[in-house]
């Protein structure tokens, strides 16, 4: 897993609810909605047919 750059991801934000994102053992953790978006390749993956509820 490549870490993800610390700026970047206090940009991210949930496309779902617009809420910040955390980092959680390879996936982007939205705290309001709890949706989970992987990461690949240092890449997030941030569209909803790939998230997790």
């Amino acid at each position: 897993m490549i870490p993800l750059d610390r700026k970047l991801l206090e940009l991210i934000a949930c496309p779902v609810c617009r809420e910040k994102v955390s980092a959680q053992n390879g996936f982007l953790v939205c705290g309001k909605c709890g949706r989970k978006y992987p990461v690949r390749d240092g890449v997030p993956v941030m569209i909803l047919p790939e998230s997790r509820k």
